[in-house]
This record gives structure tokens, C-alpha cells and sequence, in this order.
């Protein structure tokens, strides 16, 4: 159509050559794909160059937040399309965000859902479904904040509308890689209260990691998903409990004067 939105595909990636072509071709329609890369040392941009990606190199991290605004600075679309190497777009998405783009409102960010991976279950419970992400925009009005980790899009006075059809996420494939990257989210959250002045006490450790349990576990209905379900529970909870006593811990370092 004669006043169809072009589509930037933006990614950040670190050795992804596993997932990589899947997720490229799942988005290979799209005007333009723009990954920038933080310091891969395997077939990452081989793969990404492959699909026509164009690719970028930043080996300064300075958290999620600002290496996707530095990726989103290479777009050159009118709107932008921002997923991960371990996420595809399915069939129904896809057709989803062509209607945006024929038809598209520069003041309204766009929500996907995200249908997230566990141990071999697609989870429709526990809180990861339907996990509401805002992915689709106008590149010139939103960016993402700063933060280090849990990173979102700044959405200003837009309004949110939800696009129909899944984001497949395959958030955890291996459980212990899986893990590796929780314990690394954990710090950089506690690193980052920790520079904000936030502090916590030792009873707020225990407190939030049985809330987090009883949260998944109970109010989001994690029993309906069965044994991932449950041990999805006790996953949440350790990782609530690893960022709370991160914090008091880096809490009662400085307190003593002892090197961060």
C-alpha cells in the first residue's frame, strides 16, 4: 500500500548462533533487520549477514537498556519491531503487524503477547501468559528507558493496543543456562538499586521470596501447569530471594566500608 509504515526488526545478541536462524526466519518479510552485537565469538553476525541483517558491533555494555537504544539508533524505518534471537514471530503475529503497518497510529505503542517456554511446556499459567510486551512502535517517539536489566519502553501518553497472535519466547530451554542468566539478572538489579540508595533489611529477604512463591504458585494459578508449574514457583522464589539478599548484602558491605 501506497502509505504502508516500513518495519525496522531490531535485536541486541550475544552468541546466538543456535537460535539465530530460526529467529531470522521468522522475521525475514520485514523491511530491514538491525542487530547489534556485543562481542559474539561465534557465528552471530555470519548467520545475522545471512539474512541481510545489517550489523553492528558495541563492546561497551553498559546495561539493556542503552545497548537496545544504541541498536534502535541504527533503524532507519518508520517503525521498529524489537525481539530476542531466543523469540519468532508466529504466522498470526506476523499478519498482525502488517495491519499496523498499513493502517498505523504514530501515538499508539503496540502490546504482543508473549507465549514463554519452560522445560518443554508452552506455560498458559504462573504468570507467563499472556505475557503482555510493548515491541512495536514508531521509531522517532519511544526508546527504551536505561535501566541495567528488566528494561521497557518508554510509552509516554500513548495508548497501548494489543496485537492478536503469539510472540513464541523459549525462554528456558536448558535449565541450567537458564539459571546462569537469573543469578546475572539478579546482580545487575541489585547493583542498580544498590547505586539508586535502595536498601532492604534481612526480614524483606524472607518476605518477598514467599510472596514471590505464593504469588506463582497461588494467585497466578501456576498449580494449572503441572510440575512445571511448581517447580516454575520455586524458580521465581530463588531468584526473588537472589536479588533481595544481593541488595543486603551490597547493603551491609557498604555499611562496613568494604570494596563494592
Amino acid at each position: 500500500m501506497k502509505n504502508r509504515k516500513s518495519l525496522s526488526v531490531v535485536m541486541i545478541a550475544k552468541n546466538e548462533a543456535h537460535l539465530l536462524d530460526e529467529c531470522l526466519q521468522s522475521v525475514a518479510w520485514a523491511d530491514e533487520i538491525v542487530l547489534l552485537d556485543s562481542g559474539s565469538n561465534d557465528a552471530t553476525q555470519e548467520i545475522a549477514k545471512r539474512y541481510g541483517a545489517k550489523v553492528f558491533s558495541n563492546l561497551n555494555w553498559q546495561g539493556f537498556g542503552k545497548q537496545r537504544q544504541l541498536a534502535q539508533s541504527y533503524a532507519s524505518c518508520d517503525y521498529v519491531l524489537m525481539i530476542d534471537a531466543d523469540e519468532r514471530v508466529t504466522p498470526a503475529l506476523r499478519h498482525s503487524i502488517e495491519q499496523v503497518l498499513d493502517n498505523a497510529d504514530d501515538n499508539v505503542v503496540y502490546s504482543l503477547s508473549r507465549s514463554n517456554l519452560f522445560l518443554g511446556r508452552f506455560m498458559r499459567h504462573s504468570g507467563w501468559y499472556p505475557d503482555r510486551v510493548n515491541r512495536l512502535y514508531c521509531s522517532r517517539l519511544y526508546a527504551y528507558n536505561d535501566n541495567l536489566v528488566h528494561e521497557s519502553l518508554n510509552t509516554g501518553k500513548a495508548r497501548i493496543m494489543r496485537l492478536d497472535g503469539d510472540l513464541l519466547h523459549l525462554t528456558c530451554r536448558d535449565f541450567f543456562d537458564f539459571q546462569r542468566k537469573q543469578l546475572g539478572y539478579a546482580r545487575d538489579w541489585a547493583a542498580q538499586r544498590h547505586q539508586q540508595g535502595k536498601r532492604c533489611s534481612f526480614f524483606s529477604i524472607l518476605s518477598h521470596t514467599l510472596t514471590a512463591f505464593l504469588k506463582t504458585w497461588l494467585l497466578r494459578e501456576g498449580f494449572l501447569d503441572g510440575k512445571q508449574g511448581l517447580l516454575l514457583a520455586v524458580v521465581n522464589a530463588q531468584y526473588t530471594f537472589n536479588k533481595y539478599a544481593g541488595l543486603w548484602a551490597l547493603g551491609r558491605q557498604s555499611e562496613k566500608g568494604e570494596s563494592l
